[in-house]
């Protein structure tokens, strides 16, 4: 081939194709060059009434050998389908789902922390922060681990909820801290949440559940009983024209 650069290449010289051939050569001899190293196709004219003719050479490559090139590439998928990502597009309700879901993630634990500062709590205020930092940072740190893809293909961050986490973690915290009695509503949130995020196709039921788990084993490892570490007790009061129950705390 000479070293030429323009080899295996299709030159196309009016009805002529040549393969592998010198550019320079096969366009200086014109549409009849037949090139020791040439191998080449006629297309249908006039002339040949409609018939193809070819012009072959020791030097072609077998036809054998091309047959198994061609069925090679009919074989290989085109590039473009690798890497690309199917596109969801979710419906109205679906829409609608995602937005309260992230306004209770926002929302609860908000109300863990009002909840706290009322009570002037300061040693729930830093358990509740240390419960934040655990549920957050195993949140984190699996997602960016394992890089499961969402069901939309948004992304890769599915495994495990950080929605999940975040307000199973609230609600754990809060009813370790101040009573179950405080906690039914946000675990009805929680769990809320968590089916929001299946439906939306923002999770698997296996990511809301591995977020449930981490936060709430987060709060309790975390967070002590309020009432228990000040001695709180109940007492009931009654008098001639009352009744009820007196709360009281040592501090």
């Amino acid at each position: 081939m000479r070293g030429n650069k323009l080899a295996n290449r299709l030159i196309f010289s009016r009805n002529n194709i040549y393969f592998h051939a010198d550019k320079t050569a096969a366009l200086r001899h014109g549409k009849q060059a037949v090139l020791p190293e040439l191998w080449s196709r006629r297309l249908p004219d006039r002339r040949s009434n409609g018939k193809i003719s070819y012009k072959a050479c020791s030097a072609c490559p077998p036809q054998s050998l091309k047959l198994i090139l061609i069925m090679l590439l009919l074989l290989v998928p085109p590039l473009h389908i690798y890497g690309a990502e199917p596109v969801f597009t979710p419906t109205k309700s679906q829409k609608g789902i995602r937005t309260s879901t992230d306004v209770v993630a926002v929302a609860l634990p908000a109300a863990a922390l009002a909840a706290t500062l009322i009570q002037q709590d300061w040693e729930g205020l830093k358990e509740g922060a240390f419960t934040a930092a655990a549920t957050a940072g195993a949140t984190l740190i699996l997602k960016y681990s394992i890089k499961e893809r969402r069901p939309d293909f948004s992304n890769r961050h599915s495994f495990p909820s950080g929605h999940s986490s975040v307000t199973f973690a609230a609600a754990t915290y809060i009813g370790r801290r101040y009573g179950w009695k405080w906690s039914i509503p946000a675990y009805a949130l929680s769990t809320y949440t968590a089916w929001g995020r299946v439906y939306g196709k923002k999770h698997h039921w296996w990511d809301v559940a591995a977020g449930a788990a981490i936060g709430a084993a987060s709060a309790m490892i975390f967070t002590h009983p309020y009432m228990r570490k000040h001695e709180a007790t109940l007492v009931p009061s009654v008098s001639d024209t009352s009744a009820g129950i007196v709360l009281g705390f040592s501090f």
